[in-house]
């Protein structure tokens, strides 16, 4: 893979609003009404999230989300790699700018929930191959038989 750059604040331009609009697609397709929690392009302008991307040149290959739930804990959010980047290490790259900055804020932990069939098998592995274990629900999270919460002490 060449050299990619990340950006933030680009929630507005319209490739990033396709590849989020393909991920929340993707989301509420895999996933029980009950224990979707995806957040469409909309939301994540919320000032307590902070939305980076992954270009290669000018070609967006990935997107990943960091919200401040509190002063010391963050949670990951509505990480994508763009269809034609999967597999090719995107989604590692954005998983560690996202932990990088979650230590820049001082954060001592960070969370994620996430599904537990087949479709998520990849994120569950990229998560755990970064040091992330199972926890408890967080955030408001309704427990199901459907999700997984994951964290990592920082």
């Amino acid at each position: 893979m060449e050299i990619l750059t990340i950006y933030e604040g680009e929630l507005a331009r319209p490739d990033v609003q396709q590849l989020l609009a393909l991920h929340v697609a993707a989301m509420r397709a895999a996933s029980p009404a009950d224990a979707c929690h995806v957040l469409p392009g909309a939301a994540l302008e919320d000032p307590s999230i902070s939305v980076f991307t992954a270009r290669n040149g000018s070609q967006l290959v990935g997107i990943g989300a960091l919200k401040q739930l509190d002063p010391t804990h963050g949670e990951i959010k509505s990480m994508r790699a763009h269809p034609d980047a999967t597999g090719q290490g995107v989604g590692r790259l954005i998983l560690d700018h996202l932990i990088a900055t979650a230590r820049d804020r001082g954060y001592r932990r960070i969370s994620l929930e996430t599904g537990s069939t087949d479709e998520f098998i990849p994120a569950l592995r990229l998560y755990a191959r970064a040091g992330f274990t199972i926890c408890g629900a967080f955030g408001g999270y309704p427990a199901t038989p459907f999700t997984r919460f994951l964290a990592l002490d920082l």
